[in-house]
């Protein structure tokens, strides 16, 4: 399924940028995605290359100011070191270090 659905969007992506190709442009590139071939023309596989390089993943919350791993989750922890990471690591280290523990109980 995934096979299908990547060959298609390469197909569509050559297609696209193959339209404003000047007529009868060379083939340069041949992907094959699940034994699908995809023709890429000189200025599609420039396309691809660009749009490979400015994509950013929106899991990518850059990386852990502990251990340099880049796996940080949507509360900026740590996947790897379990550390908190970047300025709520720091907001959270700070309380931390103020906490004096429960209040005494009081009694009654």
């Amino acid at each position: 399924m995934i096979d299908d659905d990547l060959a298609a969007a390469l197909r569509q992506f050559a297609a696209r940028i193959a339209a404003l190709d000047p007529p009868g442009s060379p083939t340069v590139v041949e992907v094959t995605v699940g034994g699908t071939p995809v023709a890429l023309t000189g200025s599609a596989a420039r396309a691809l290359v660009e749009a490979a390089l400015a994509y950013h993943d929106p899991r990518d919350r850059g990386a852990c100011d502990h251990c340099g791993s880049r796996r940080l989750d949507d509360n900026f922890l740590c996947a790897d070191c379990r550390q908190p990471s970047g300025v709520f690591g720091q907001l959270i280290r700070e309380r931390a270090a103020r906490y004096e523990g429960p209040p005494p109980a009081l009694d009654a």
